[in-house]
């Protein structure tokens, strides 16, 4: 992608048209995250989104895009062997028409990989935390052993053909230790600056989905703009003030 530059590359999530017309303005990848089953559904984890419910998000969210690269995670259990991955991977490419794949690793799938980037489909890897697979949060990258693997699982995620790869919650050096041996891009979500580019998730920096973790910046606090605006409208339909004359489709 932009690596070759050392352009940073600004991702952000979408669930739907709206949002993803906003950002494609600035974006260089917009993310159909599985991230949507607790921003929107409110689940403690993303183990249980199907692919029915990820792919149409992804086709409100195609209508948005014009000119971004647009990414679908794959759903927990819908890559559990090659045969499956590929099959599922090109259903969401032909309903979404997205332009990408993600998958997160659990040290072994990188053959699934390489059967989808095999089928033509492009594949985005993910390494660090990994929702789908870890219950427990935590930083990674902190002594010589994790370093070792993370950087195990980041190359032979390259050898398999993936075309980028996110860091989730990896230590600055690690981050960058990792980011200097790939030659594809490296996406960063609490991972620090050294990444070729970074992504969060949209609702978390506009201050919606009350999940604030330290990597997190609040770039709007929409949560009070919303409320400000449903608490005024809920005054003036009690007061009888709205609607007026000049919300009347006709008459008087």
């Amino acid at each position: 992608m932009v690596k070759k530059n050392k352009k940073k590359i600004v991702c952000l999530t979408a669930y739907s048209k709206n949002i993803a017309k906003i950002l494609d303005k600035h974006c260089d990848i917009i993310l159909v995250g599985d991230s949507l089953a607790n921003v929107l559904y409110g689940m403690k984890n993303t183990h249980k989104v199907k692919l029915s419910t990820i792919i149409l998000h992804s086709i409100s969210v195609r209508k948005g895009i014009q000119k971004s690269l647009m990414v679908v995670d794959m759903p927990k259990g819908t890559y559990n062997n090659p045969s499956q991955a590929k099959k599922n991977a090109k259903l969401i490419v032909k309903k979404t028409r997205c332009d990408a794949v993600k998958i997160e690793s659990n040290s072994k799938n990188f053959k699934i990989i390489k059967e989808i980037t095999k089928a033509r489909i492009p594949v985005m890897g993910h390494i660090g935390y990994t929702p789908q697979f870890k219950k427990k949060f935590k930083v990674e990258g902190k002594n010589d052993n994790e370093i070792k693997n993370l950087i195990k699982q980041a190359t032979s995620i390259e050898k398999a053909g993936a075309f980028s790869i996110v860091l989730e919650c990896i230590t600055p050096n690690t981050a960058k230790a990792i980011s200097n041996l790939l030659n594809i891009p490296t996406i960063g979500i609490g991972s620090s600056s050294f990444c070729d580019g970074q992504i969060l998730v949209t609702d978390d920096l506009l201050g919606l989905s009350g999940f604030y973790p330290k990597f997190v910046k609040k770039y709007a606090n929409l949560n009070t703009s919303i409320e400000k605006a449903v608490k005024k409208y809920s005054k003036e339909v009690k007061a009888k003030i709205f609607p007026n004359n000049k919300n009347f489709l006709y008459g008087k």
